[in-house]
């Protein structure tokens, strides 16, 4: 019998155990039999996460590639979790959409069988134990990636973000975040503008949408795996005390064409 304890990697183990089904998340891949190509493994590049006041932004682009090719330039990077907490994956595209779908139905599940929210602590556990989960594969140079999470915390009243690294390690970043190839490119970017225009958590969501924009077309023009703003709008979503919410399309094609003709605004 099944206690409603509210953890569903338990609940997994518990189904992996008693049936023999192969829960992808709990089994690490067998070096032994055909494993998947690492150089054809499908990789999301450059995704930003920047406070302003009153939430978090998170700005992705959509290429993801293999090796040196584009396979895809429609990639959404950028992804709710729950109403009040987006995930900004960079690297290994399949294994993350695999996390992603754990920590959404881990997220339900705790809800509906405990009749309350997760607490913040446990939704930054629960990445902790998927990326932990995911270690071996890592090391084996499969299944790659790293996630930024951003969250509006009520208990602060504010926006909050957290990266992580390969074994689940976590750490919070006072006004920023940025994963994947081209944000080793722009990352001294960051600093030079917190340091002149001052903290991104003070600046309206509308100046630090344009800056994320252009971080990104930087990041695309110095790395070639990074796709552009041009071709196929970045994915840019936010979250506030009111929820998650996506940029109108129309904001991030007119701050595309105010970069494009020079303009400041």
């Amino acid at each position: 019998m099944w206690t409603q304890s509210g953890d569903f990697y338990e609940l997994l183990q518990r189904y992996q155990a008693q049936t023999g089904v192969r829960v992808p998340l709990l089994t690490p891949v067998d070096a032994s039999a055909d494993a998947p190509n690492a150089a054809l493994e499908v990789h999301g590049t450059t995704v930003i996460a920047l406070k302003f006041k009153g939430g978090v932004l998170n700005v992705g682009d959509r290429r993801a590639t293999a090796a040196n090719a584009v396979m895809y330039d429609r990639a959404d990077k950028i992804i709710p979790l729950d109403d009040y907490t987006l995930v900004a994956i960079a690297g290994a595209y399949g294994r993350a959409m695999e996390v992603v779908r754990y920590l959404r139905h881990s997220f339900k599940y705790y809800a509906r069988s405990q009749l309350q929210p997760m607490s913040l602590d446990g939704k930054l556990q629960e990445v902790s134990r998927a990326l932990a989960a995911n270690l071996p594969n890592a090391l084996g140079g499969i299944g790659l990636f790293i996630p930024i999470l951003s969250v509006y915390d009520p208990d602060q009243e504010r926006g909050r973000i957290f990266f992580y690294d390969v074994s689940g390690a976590r750490f919070e970043t006072p006004e920023y975040g940025a994963a994947g190839s081209g944000s080793e490119r722009i990352r001294g970017v960051f600093d030079y503008i917190t340091k002149t225009k001052g903290p991104f958590s003070e600046r309206p969501l509308e100046e630090v949408l344009r800056e994320a924009i252009l971080l990104l077309d930087i990041a695309a023009d110095l790395d070639a795996a990074t796709g552009g703003v041009d071709k196929v709008l970045p994915t840019a979503r936010y979250v506030t005390h009111e929820g998650v919410f996506e940029a109108p399309e129309s904001d991030i094609r007119a701050i595309v064409q105010s970069i494009r003709s020079g303009g400041n605004a």
